[in-house]
């Protein structure tokens, strides 16, 4: 999945659990994206499986949507974390560095990084 797809997928997991409903519009606004980028984007998703529209404009994640979006999301808390922790930065700038990592990131890096975070976590 490119890039912009992961990005769509965990906004509109975030987005549901905030709001509840979600729809293009809303994407649009929470990442500042044109509608028809995110048109384009919702339909891409909707090809490949991960997502749902109903007839009022809802977007659903599908089981694998939900399932996808939720290891885009636990590589971003987790790389957020983990600068925060390393790096001495602050949440903000972890938060926009992770954002740009959680794309790139290979399966075993992400692995060590979350052991990192385990061992040295502080209760």
């Amino acid at each position: 999945m490119h890039e912009s797809g992961e990005d769509y997928i965990e906004t509109i997991y975030l987005l549901k659990k905030k709001k509840g409903v979600v729809r293009s519009i809303d994407v649009a606004n929470e990442l500042g994206f044109s509608r028809p980028s995110v048109s384009r984007g919702v339909g891409l998703l909707k090809e490949q499986g991960l997502l749902t529209m109903d007839e009022s404009g809802e977007l659903q994640l599908t089981d694998e949507g939900l399932k996808t979006a939720k290891k885009v999301y636990e590589k971003h808390t987790n790389l957020t974390t983990f600068l925060m922790m390393t790096a001495g930065v602050d949440a903000e700038t972890a938060e926009t560095d992770a954002c740009r990592i959680e794309h790139i990131i290979s399966p075993s890096t992400f692995k060590g990084i979350k052991r990192y975070i385990k061992e040295h976590k502080e209760d």
